[in-house]
């Protein structure tokens, strides 16, 4: 009995230990602040090993992190030790050029993605034209520090020397170009990562459908209350400039949609994390207005600082 009493005790800790994720932003913006473009570090609570949502900004997003007390160590430790692979949504600079600028001092670790992405790795960015084939593939002479890990879509993955798992879902960034959400979790806890996405009707696409019907058991339950999830422009963009992004208007139509899933009452225990503002003018303050001024589900909308850390609870 002593014995059972003991092991119940010290399963408790470990239990509560990974119930909860956490969220470094190394970069929040979509585009011309080169020093704090789209990153985001996932990983569970009070542990060190994280995968990196897109690496358009790394190093000035850990310098930062370092800046206000978030990372103790130094950044050659939070690159090489603490990020053990990468997500990356699409080919797109401002979601990447961070991690390609650093691999020289990065260690060996995977990338995640779809087929489109890692060709554009692998014939674009990771040339001796362009910078030097880092990756697993591709032209000679191959480094193979990173290898590439080609999603299945909708087939869940463990994410490498974490205990997280992965599964990557497709978007549509300017039909007919291909973007990729994420679904991360552990036994307790998930989070949603979208990169670029444009709105399905605007796309003429059913991807954010599909990826609604996936996740709506999981939303239900509790397991799934946060996701990472772009506004891009405020309603006053046309919607023949989008360029495949979202506006606060979108969003609540968006948002609609998975209420239909899940029932509207359900999304007033979701948090959205918005990505991916771009940094021009007042755009910023303007779309933070818009999302909460008209916010029909009463959805937390969090607006991430870099280098700042956010508790998923």
């Amino acid at each position: 009995m002593k014995k059972l009493f003991l092991n119940i005790c010290l399963t408790i800790p470990f239990i509560s230990f990974a119930q909860n994720l956490q969220v470094v932003p190394l970069g929040v913006y979509g585009g011309s602040n080169e020093s704090n473009l789209s990153a985001y570090l996932i990983g569970e609570e009070n542990t060190t090993d994280y995968l990196a949502l897109d690496g358009g900004t790394i190093y000035s997003g850990i310098e930062k992190a370092i800046e206000k007390g978030t990372f103790q160590e130094d950044n050659t430790t939070v690159l090489k030790d603490y990020i053990k692979g990468y997500f990356i949504s699409h080919g797109h600079l401002d979601h990447l050029s961070g991690m390609i600028i650093n691999s020289p001092e990065d260690s060996k670790k995977p990338i995640y993605g779809i087929t489109e992405m890692i060709s554009v790795l692998k014939n674009k960015y990771f040339t001796n034209d362009a910078w030097a084939n880092f990756g697993s593939e591709g032209e000679a002479p191959i480094i193979n520090k990173y290898s590439y890990k080609y999603a299945e879509i909708g087939k869940q993955f463990a994410i490498e020397n974490t205990n997280l798992q992965g599964t990557i879902y497709e978007l549509s960034h300017v039909n007919p170009l291909k973007s990729a959400a994420i679904l991360v979790e552990n036994d307790n806890n998930a989070a949603i990562y979208f990169g670029d996405t444009g709105a399905d009707r605007i796309e003429n696409t059913t991807k954010l459908a599909t990826i609604w019907k996936a996740i709506a058991s999981k939303v239900k339950t509790g397991k799934l209350k946060t996701l990472l999830l772009e506004v891009s422009f405020p309603n006053s963009q046309p919607e023949n400039l989008l360029f495949g992004h979202l506006t606060p208007n979108l969003m609540n139509e968006e948002m609609g949609k998975l209420a239909k899933e899940v029932g509207t009452k359900q999304l007033k225990d979701l948090t959205i994390i918005v990505t991916h503002i771009k940094p021009k003018g007042d755009y910023e303050q303007r779309i933070i207005q818009e999302l909460l001024e008209n916010n029909p589900y009463q959805i937390n909308y969090i607006f991430p600082k870099q280098g700042e850390r956010i508790i998923l609870k």
